[in-house]
């Protein structure tokens, strides 16, 4: 990804997604910005995913796949959605917020991955490189790169993501199926702890 954010503009993310996962959990309004203090980049439009782990398992994970509104906002929204709107886990609790490691993506636009079989889609995936967007029909799914480190198969990754659409997890060996691909910055509380 090239326009990398620099350590404070990934620390400024991290503190305000911090913050906005509280004051959802908590009920309390977010505060306002203080847009003096922000970066173009900041203030710019961009696509992100937050996830929220708590001992290395998922605990939240939203995030938009395209740009609709400054970046620092989409952090913020994505930040109190992973905490109580992931369909796949009840909301957090305030007595979980001291365990939970939170995680920023921020993402590149998607583009279309051209293939002509599903043999031919298996080498032109990049793992630990691509996220991967599905598309059949209405329904559409993404698994992020950092996915990989846990499903590192290509046919695996593939299979688990045609689950998570809703379909059978063979769809995409034998339907052609919209494509797309992405990459992302990612970075961590973790990274930054000891400068906090």
């Amino acid at each position: 990804m090239t326009d990398q954010l620099t350590d404070v503009e990934k620390q400024i993310l991290l503190r305000l997604a911090r913050q906005a996962m509280e004051c959802g959990v908590r009920g309390n309004k977010l505060p306002p910005l203080d847009d003096a203090s922000l970066t173009p980049r900041l203030r710019g439009q961009g696509a992100s995913f937050v996830t929220l782990t708590i001992d290395d398992d998922l605990r939240g994970c939203i995030g938009a796949l395209e740009a609709y509104q400054p970046l620092v906002d989409d952090v913020r929204e994505h930040a109190i959605a992973a905490a109580l709107e992931d369909p796949r886990f009840p909301p957090v609790d305030e007595t979980e917020l001291d365990r939970i490691k939170l995680e920023v993506s921020r993402l590149t636009a998607p583009h279309p991955l051209e293939y002509s079989s599903s043999a031919d889609l298996l080498v032109k995936l990049r793992p630990h490189v691509d996220g991967v967007i599905l598309k059949s029909d209405f329904r559409r799914a993404t698994f992020l790169p950092q996915v990989w480190e846990k499903i590192p198969d290509p046919e695996d990754f593939l299979d688990h993501l045609c689950a998570k659409m809703g379909a059978k997890s063979n769809l995409w060996r034998n339907t052609k199926l919209q494509v797309y691909v992405y990459q992302v910055e990612e970075f961590h509380e973790m990274d930054y702890d000891s400068a906090a």
